[in-house]
């Protein structure tokens, strides 16, 4: 996994930006909150500071993507955001519920609530068009660089400019003397808190038990794949997520009789299409087959048939006493359909119908069980290549 050195350095300039102004944000929100009493002001700055949580997150993804894998983490180091993930959700869900239980027992109570002054309906207004510009900013950045992940940040920010909107409502409302509205709105803004937290509990939970991505994006995959030159079929195609990251495992189908170096380059021109059109892949495995075996288990898990150093002691004894055998430059193998058939490349020189030469090979092959059948190809011999 490759580095990019700009497009780290472009989210981490965003991103600080974003920090400060949600530090100043919510430090400036929950001190006027307090001051003139508003549970929905304080509610919107504890809002605030959960959005440096987002932030943080965004930046440690960036810093572990940036340092790529090491000796003891091949596969990055994305699942420690996960886990970190897992515990600040928690504690946003637990916020969001103190806020709620107290906002709700002033609502009960029918607890009196002062007009905020409008220095706190102004604090409000450019809280508002502050989110707003870096909701704008964010999604410029993410959209040059091409990041999935700051773009959702950037989506972040937007759904806070909702949430401020709720506010400078009650802010206003109360002002006008209906204070309750202060009050409820500082439930409203306590549910999207913990709407936050259940969000990242929710996303990671999904990256620990390694779950797919939509069918839909795998069949568009599989369709990538179909589309290169030699790929006959597709099959255990399998994906899964970690910390914005994408990985996938699958099983390349070509024709069984092209050289392994072709196979391999077959393969590899898959790899390089799908990333291409996905940019999220980061880690990708391919299998070549030489035929569909979709359905039929791990083939290393049953018994299996000879490799070469057996199958030519085997046929040495049968073919040994043959004209054939003296004649007899190279056996090509091909395993197919759980069998094992036998290309005989005989020099071209040899005085022999290839006809007869085929059904006398045969015959005395014919009793050894991984045995399918032989077919007979002509080569150049040594002497005839150097001149």
């Amino acid at each position: 996994m490759q580095s990019n050195p700009e497009k780290h350095l472009a989210t981490r300039r965003v991103t600080h930006l974003s920090l400060a102004v949600n530090s100043i944000l919510g430090v400036a929100k929950i001190i006027v909150g307090w001051l003139v009493g508003s549970a929905a002001l304080v509610a919107d700055g504890l809002h605030s500071f959960s959005d440096l949580v987002t932030d943080g997150f965004v930046l440690a993804a960036s810093h572990y993507g940036h340092q790529g894998p090491d000796h003891d983490h091949h596969y990055g180091h994305g699942r420690i955001e996960t886990l970190a993930t897992l515990f600040l959700g928690s504690m946003l869900i637990f916020v969001a519920g103190a806020i709620v239980w107290s906002s709700a027992e002033r609502l009960v109570t029918s607890a009196e609530v002062p007009p905020p002054g409008y220095w706190a309906i102004l604090l409000a207004i450019l809280a508002l068009l502050a989110k707003e510009w870096l909701f704008h900013i964010t999604r410029r950045v993410a959209q040059r660089i091409g990041s999935k992940m700051l773009e959702a940040n950037a989506w972040h920010h937007r759904s806070d400019v909702l949430s401020t909107g709720v506010v400078l409502v009650a802010l206003v409302g109360t002002q006008f003397g209906a204070s309750w509205i202060d009050t409820l709105a500082a439930i409203v803004v306590g549910l999207l808190v913990g709407k936050v937290g259940w969000d990242l509990l929710w996303e990671s939970g999904r990256e620990l038990v390694d779950t797919a991505l939509p069918v839909s994006q795998q069949e568009a995959m599989r369709e990538v794949a179909l589309g290169v030159p030699g790929v006959a079929g597709v099959h255990d195609l399998r994906t899964r997520q970690s910390a914005g990251r994408t990985m996938l495992d699958l099983h390349v189908v070509v024709s069984p009789r092209i050289s392994v170096s072709e196979g391999h380059e077959i393969g590899n021109e898959v790899s390089r299409r799908l990333r291409q059109a996905y940019p999220a892949l980061t880690d990708l495995t391919f299998h070549v087959d030489p035929e569909d075996d979709a359905g039929e288990g791990d083939p290393s898990r049953f018994p299996g048939l000879p490799l070469r150093p057996e199958v030519e002691r085997a046929l040495a004894r049968r073919w040994s006493g043959l004209p054939e055998w003296h004649w007899l430059l190279d056996l090509d193998l091909h395993y197919l359909e759980g069998s094992v058939t036998v290309v005989a490349c005989l020099d071209e020189h040899a005085p022999l119908e290839s006809d007869a030469t085929a059904q006398r090979l045969q015959r005395a092959a014919a009793d050894l069980a991984w045995f399918s059948h032989v077919e007979i190809c002509r080569l150049a011999s040594p002497r005839s290549r150097q001149g």
